[in-house]
């Protein structure tokens, strides 16, 4: 972990090594997310769907439990 201080805007400058591995250059858009009092620094991708593919986990399906429930509320 690197740690980095705000400059007086409140900028702060991105390690040169992580700028390189995620092809950050001068002028690059990135989206800025808060959650749980963690700020996250989101780097463009080059295909989107292809970045987010296996984020999420196959097993246990919530649709398959959903219905199961669906099914105990009617019977």
């Amino acid at each position: 972990m690197t740690t980095v201080r705000t400059l007086s805007k409140g900028q702060i400058v991105i390690p040169a090594g992580i700028r390189k591995r995620h092809r950050i250059e001068p002028g690059t858009e990135m989206q800025v997310m808060e959650y749980d009092g963690i700020i996250y620094l989101i780097p463009p991708v080059d295909d989107p769907i292809k970045a987010a593919s296996g984020i999420l986990p196959s097993k246990p399906s919530l649709s398959e439990r959903l219905l199961k429930e669906r099914k105990k509320e009617f019977k």
